[in-house]
């Protein structure tokens, strides 16, 4: 097989989707929609460009370039193996997938519990039951096309339609005034919101997943490969792109009916209880579940790939039941913690993430000045590490109020100048060498 038909187009990408798809991607655009209120079409906008377009950007970004440590080894071999493991680390077993199972947990569990002395004991047996299902399902990578994208993907979408069709047909207010945070700056404000679904990180790995169910689907050639899983990311984009769109929709038109929504989960629950009662509860507690499984697969199969391949004596297999267990373990103990920890160290490696995505876009002009790569992460990595310890009351005297100088270092972009000011410096030592070399 050369190509996909269009109809093996969009089942790998409707899989890339439901990896994407967890927890958070459900709860940003209807709080952002809620916020918002008048001002949600541009705060979307923005939350389009880093919730979508840095995703899609991401997965084209290292399959250009053949692979994520193929990308981050043009910086450095040993920044390539510390970044990586840092970046696996935080998207698997010490965050993201702790939290597919609390949250699905609470939305899906806690509302029909009679007792709330049960909630202990019934969260440790869902989680045990929640990730032995996802690893099971995670031990065959190449399959996911199949148990995602055929089968639990579809029904999460036509729920999500079913709530979007009843808000437009039941709508129960207009939109509000927008809150504080998006009355000057809507899009920056969205795009930042964008910015906290991590989706850009989870990009960087999930590309070698989808490769392999292109391959298990008949395609080999290299080429073709990487044709498909870069139409993955584009159909994956579209689909995310209209999930937002209809969840910010329903956030807008429950803003000035429920004003005092302080998260996501508050406003999906006040609308699915106001337009369908007790079935609402039972409309989201299938979708955070589904939703979340799918993420939790997605993320064990792409940790597991990594983990085996960099320490090949662990199987692949044995790494899945691995993440499995201490997933269980910290979402039932621990997941506070791990959260104060991890969200630091999720904010420092993010703009790395980034500007790993632009520079494997610019490649083919940037490529020939090798040190463009290695001051650029210099600058993006201290800038980012320092600004991050700043937001935990660590201060360096004199350094520190030198960054918060920084156009944009209010707004969560101290990161970007300096950034740019190492990709200069490295056009600039670059150029210089290879005039010195020719001559």
């Amino acid at each position: 097989m050369i190509k996909f038909d269009l109809k093996n187009k969009i089942l790998i990408g409707i899989t890339l989707f439901s990896m994407f798809f967890g927890a958070g991607n459900l709860i940003f655009p209807p709080f952002l929609g809620a916020q918002a209120g008048t001002s949600s079409l541009p705060a979307f906008i923005g939350f389009a460009v880093s919730a979508v377009g840095l995703p899609v950007l991401g997965v084209v970004a290292v399959t250009l370039a053949g692979g994520l440590d193929r990308l981050a080894s043009r910086v450095h071999p040993g920044f390539a193996f510390v970044y990586i493991l840092i970046l696996y680390l935080a998207i698997g077993p010490c965050l993201a997938i702790p939290r597919t199972a609390s949250t699905s947990f609470s939305m899906a569990v806690i509302p029909f519990l009679p007792d709330e002395n049960l909630v202990m004991l019934v969260q440790l047996i869902y989680s045990a039951v929640f990730f032995a299902a996802a690893a099971l399902v995670a031990l065959h990578p190449e399959k996911l096309t199949e148990y995602l994208g055929k089968k639990l993907t579809p029904i999460l979408l036509v729920l999500i339609v079913v709530l979007f069709a009843a808000t437009v047909l039941n709508p129960v207010g207009k939109p509000a005034d927008p809150a504080e945070l998006y009355t000057d700056n809507a899009a920056v404000q969205g795009f930042l919101d964008g910015y906290q679904t991590m989706d850009t990180l989870a990009a960087l790995n999930f590309g070698m997943i989808v490769a392999m169910n292109i391959r298990a689907r008949g395609i080999t050639k290299e080429k073709a490969v990487m044709r498909e899983t870069i139409s993955a990311g584009w159909i994956a984009g579209i689909f995310l792109l209209a999930v937002y769109s209809m969840l910010t929709f329903v956030g807008m038109t429950s803003s000035q009916a429920f004003p005092d929504s302080g998260n996501g989960t508050e406003v999906l629950v006040s609308m699915a209880d106001h337009l369908f009662g007790k079935a609402g509860t039972v409309i989201l507690a299938v979708i955070f579940v589904i939703a979340c499984f799918n993420t939790c697969v997605g993320l064990f199969s792409c940790c597991g790939k990594y983990f085996s391949d960099v320490f090949p004596k662990t199987s692949y297999r044995n790494w899945v039941f691995i993440f499995a267990f201490v997933s269980m373990v910290i979402a039932n103990v621990g997941l506070d913690a791990i959260l104060t920890f991890s969200v630091p160290v999720l904010n420092a490696i993010y703009p790395m993430a980034i500007l790993l995505i632009f520079l494997s876009c610019t490649h083919r002009w940037l490529g020939r000045f090798p040190g463009v790569y290695l001051w650029s992460a210099v600058f993006c990595g201290v800038s980012s590490v320092l600004t991050v310890l700043d937001q935990n009351g660590f201060a360096i005297p004199g350094i520190t109020l030198l960054l918060q100088r920084i156009p944009g270092y209010a707004a969560g972009f101290g990161w970007l100048l300096p950034t740019v000011v190492g990709i200069l410096a490295g056009f600039i030592t670059g150029y210089y060498r290879l005039k010195k070399e020719n001559h």
